[in-house]
């Protein structure tokens, strides 16, 4: 065959995601973290951009030591203020039409982008609530 061939990529393109479905995902993801990581984060940051979801999560940071706060020259207060303001990129999902058929990737730190990644169950797509649940696991 000649030309191009059309193949389905879940990692690209999707549909920007209406406003009512943006207010009930962030419902779900709220209502699932509040169930199964109660006091895990102290705050979640739920965004959205066109077709992507963006799921950042916030903790509090363990005290630091004296040690630390010398070699890091700053002070407790700032040293903390800084902790609780940065993210933890959980995950993104992007939003094909379907309020249950996500695809998703995570945060990769090594080279600061997004990387595909399957769901648990083996399958590129999945819930909101599914997603968290990958972006959950290595935190």
């Amino acid at each position: 065959m000649r030309g191009r061939t059309w193949v389905y990529d879940p990692h690209s393109g999707g549909r920007p995601i209406p406003p009512a479905v943006r207010e009930r995902t962030e419902r779900r993801i709220r209502e699932h973290a509040q169930k199964h990581y109660r006091g895990r984060y102290s705050r979640l940051d739920i965004r959205f951009r066109g077709a992507l979801c963006y799921i950042d999560a916030f903790i509090e940071p363990a005290e630091p030591t004296q040690q630390q706060l010398r070699r890091l020259r700053e002070t407790r207060q700032h040293y903390l203020e800084r902790l609780r303001g940065a993210p933890i990129h959980l995950c993104r999902l992007r939003y094909f039409g379907n309020e249950d058929a996500w695809s998703l990737s995570f945060f990769t730190y090594s080279n600061e982008r997004y990387a595909p990644c399957v769901f648990h169950n083996g399958s590129f797509h999945g819930t909101p609530e599914e997603g968290l649940d990958v972006g959950a696991t290595y935190l």
